[in-house]
Order: structure tokens, then sequence, then C-alpha cells
């Protein structure tokens, strides 16, 4: 089959010569041959050097998507159980795979697809349209790689559900793929038990990034006052809770997430020690100092304030701004957890946003542990999209 052939401008593919996976639709000076969006296509440089095969999509900004750089790679359902084979390789031998991340899109070299395992339940996002078309060959593949190692899957649900869909000229899909079954999962986790609704959860139904970042607040919890902002269904407030902390508090502006946050305290036997509020934390918080009161620990995940280079400036308003009330609520002596997960809100300014909090509530940061995203998200240096998720532990002193 004769492949078409996509020309770059001289000077252009910085960032697939650097070891990225993207090419944009401004760098490219030629395309030449037959083809459709969604299709396989050639990359080649300038000089007609060979750089790769990816998707191309023309209504995508990010014009080709890039699955293999070597000029022998035929692209078929052999590649893809390769390509998910490795990414199940991986897994077995840097986390807990009962509940995890299996397939990161762009990280496991197949572009656009996330695909979530929870206990025997599978959840697939698919994001782009090369890699739409061949999403049941990879789901087909990756239970018959995991059946080989006795791992059985009950059922898989699609959560393709994301706006930016709209923007590859997609429609918003969401369903099972194969026979129906009970959405609501229970996954256990550090030794929490959860209740995950994969059909109407946020994103594929729980945030597997920060599995080890939750267990690295179990040693200073015991016996403390816990304050959990945005909680979500209540991870980070119900390892704390799990961890021996005498009272938590988990607050978020969804109701939903509040009732399952409830409901999972009850499964892990916690609704005597760890409650939950639906409020908005902007306002909540100032009400909170306002009446004086002090947390030994206070955990701040938000939402991404950000999802473009666009909207950084008021980004770092609403990081400076949580993080200022957060600090201010923080006894003497006792810590603060904050995170970000956006990739545009890159380490520097993240840091750089918390330090100005930390002057304006006058108090002075020790830093415990800088974190990551969990290893099933790798994140694949060069394509810098892969890593969003920065996370701290301060411990918070007065100044004198």
């Amino acid at each position: 089959m004769d492949t078409a052939v996509i020309t770059l401008k001289k000077g252009e593919g910085r960032t697939l010569k650097a070891g990225g996976m993207w090419v944009y639709d401004n760098e490219v000076a030629s395309m030449e041959g037959d083809f459709q969006d969604g299709d396989v296509v050639a990359v080649h440089d300038f000089d007609g050097y060979f750089m790769g095969y990816g998707f191309i999509n023309r209504h995508s900004k990010i014009l080709i998507r890039l699955l293999s750089r070597r000029k022998d790679t035929v692209i078929d359902e052999d590649f893809m159980e390769m390509r998910v084979r490795n990414a199940w390789n991986y897994r077995k031998e840097t986390i807990d795979t009962s509940s995890c991340r299996l397939v990161f899109g762009e990280a496991d070299f197949l572009p656009g697809i996330v695909i979530d395992k929870f206990s025997d339940v599978l959840v697939v996002e698919s994001l782009a349209l090369g890699i739409d078309r061949w999403k049941t060959v990879i789901v087909d593949r990756l239970r018959a790689v995991m059946a080989e190692d006795g791992v059985k899957i009950r059922g898989v649900y699609e959560r393709s559900d994301a706006k930016v869909r709209l923007q590859e000229g997609m429609e918003r899909r969401k369903g099972f793929i194969g026979d129906p079954f009970d959405t609501r999962v229970e996954i256990r986790e550090n030794g929490v038990r959860y209740i995950v609704d994969v059909e109407d959860g946020q994103k594929t139904g729980f945030f597997l990034d920060q599995k080890n970042n939750r267990a690295a607040i179990h040693r200073f919890c015991r016996d403390k006052k816990v304050l959990d902002c945005f909680t979500h269904t209540g991870s980070f407030a119900l390892n704390a809770g799990i961890a021996g902390a005498s009272s938590v508090l988990g607050v978020d502006a969804s109701q939903l997430a509040v009732d399952q946050a409830m409901e999972n305290a009850a499964l892990n036997g916690l609704a005597d020690r760890v409650k939950f509020q639906c409020a908005d934390v902007f306002e909540l918080l100032p009400q909170l100092e306002a009446r004086g009161e002090k947390y030994d620990v206070v955990i701040l995940d938000p939402p991404a304030f950000t999802k473009s280079r666009n909207s950084v400036k008021n980004a770092v308003k609403g990081y400076r701004e949580i993080n200022l009330r957060g600090l201010k609520l923080v006894q003497d002596g006792g810590y603060l957890v904050t995170c970000s997960c956006s990739h545009f809100m890159d380490p520097e300014l993240f840091a750089k946003t918390i330090r100005e909090a930390a002057a304006g509530a006058h108090k002075r940061l020790r830093q415990v542990e800088f974190r990551t995203q969990g290893c099933d998200h790798p994140i694949l240096w060069a394509a810098d999209q892969s890593y969003y998720l920065k996370f701290y532990i301060f411990q918070v002193v007065e100044e004198r």
C-alpha cells in the first residue's frame, strides 16, 4: 500500500526531532498522495529524510500524532498488540495493577487513547480520530494479553465524552463496548475501599494518578485535624481517615461527588471521623479563617485551573489565592499538601506561585516532598504534555 507523505518545512519539526510525538499544522510544507483524515501517513523532513509514521487529521491543530519512528514498521493489529503488551509489562513491573492506568496515550506510544483499569473493568477514553478507528482492536488485544496472566476483564466502558473530541471533528461518545455490566465498581487502594462510578464520575471515574501521593500523607495524619479541599469522591480525606486522623472535613462543589464521598466513608467505617460538605472552596476558606479554625493538615487538590496557555495568568491568581487561604488555616508546625494537575502550570511557575502565597500569608515553608504523577502515568521526556501533575508536601511554620 502506498503511504501518503507529509513533508515538513525547513527548520520545523523541532519537537519531533527532540523526541516528541506531534506535528503541528503550521510545520508542514507539502502533502503528497491520497489519504483520508485518520489514516497513517509518513513524515519526512524538508530534505526527504524519513522521520516516522503517524495518524493525520486536518481538523486538528495537531496535524500528525506519531506512532513509530522505524521505516520498516507495519501499522497493523500485531503492531497494536506489541504496544499494549509493552504497556502491560511496564505496569506489572512498576505498580500495583489491581487498579491503574494501563495505557497513557503518547507516553505509551499510542497517541490519543487512555485506558484505565478499575478492578476487573476497563474504561476507555479515545480523543483522536486515528486511534479511534483502532480502539476495539486495542481493547481486544489488551484483554487477551492480560488474560495470559490470568487477569479477567468482565466489562469495558467508553468515556470518550470530552470536549476535545469536537476539535478533532468527532462526536462525543459514552457507553458500553461489548456487553453491559454494573458500572459501579468497588476498588481498593492504599487500604481504602471506593465505589467508582465509571459511567457518571469525572473523567474515567477516579483519579488514579495520585495513588502514591495519597499514600505519602499517611505518616503525618495520625491523631490530626485535616481539611481536604476539592475532595471529589473523598480520596485524600479517606486516606487521612484510614491513617488515623482524629477528624477530617472534605469539601467539594459537586453534590454528586460529596454523596459518593460519604458513601465511601461509610464503606470504610469512617463516617464518624470523616465528614463532607458541599461548598465552593474559594468561598469557604475565608469563612473558616474568620471563625478562627485551624488544621494540622490542609490538602489542596484542585481541578486544572487552566487548560490552555491563554488562561495561565488567571490560573496563577487562582492557585495563589487558594494556597494563601489554605496556608492561613494551617497550625504552626502543621502541613500543607498542594498540587496542580495542569500541564500549562509548569513546575517553575507553580513553585513561584506557592512562594508568593507563602509570603502573602507570612508563613515559612519547609519542603518535605516533591512528587509527580504515579508511574502508571509515565512522563515521556520531550513529550511535555505527559508531565502535568506537581505535588508538594510542606511543613508550615510561622515567621518569627
